[in-house]
């Protein structure tokens, strides 16, 4: 019974204890490049040539849901041309071709990053 009272909390704080370790080791990191007279340009250094994060969630996403969709006909054929077993061959072929999907995904991100 104590222990949801307990729980709640804990993750609440792990949260904001990540959230705060990473927010100030950045800033003393960058103040301390700032006082040896670093130059400020080395913080925008990745933000240059990258794509609109929108165009990678939206080929992302486009990818993922046409690779389930052809996981979920490769699987329907599968179960009905094949002696296979039906509880495996859906799960399968879904995870599998939604894999695929997103490793063309992030190598199309890769070729939208040289655009």
């Amino acid at each position: 019974m104590g222990s949801e009272l307990i729980i709640i909390p804990v993750i609440f704080g792990a949260v904001f204890g990540v959230f705060y370790l990473y927010f100030s080791t950045r800033n003393k990191e960058r103040l301390a490049l700032i006082e040896k007279g670093a130059d400020a340009s080395i913080f925008m250094k990745g933000k240059q040539h990258t794509a609109p994060i929108w165009k990678v969630i939206i080929l992302n996403l486009a990818l993922l849901l046409m690779g389930i969709g052809l996981g979920t006909f490769i699987a329907s054929l599968l179960d009905n041309y094949t002696t296979l077993d039906s509880d495996a061959i859906y799960p399968a072929t879904i995870f599998f071709t939604a894999g695929v999907g997103l490793f063309i995904g992030f190598n199309m991100t890769k070729n939208l990053d040289k655009d």
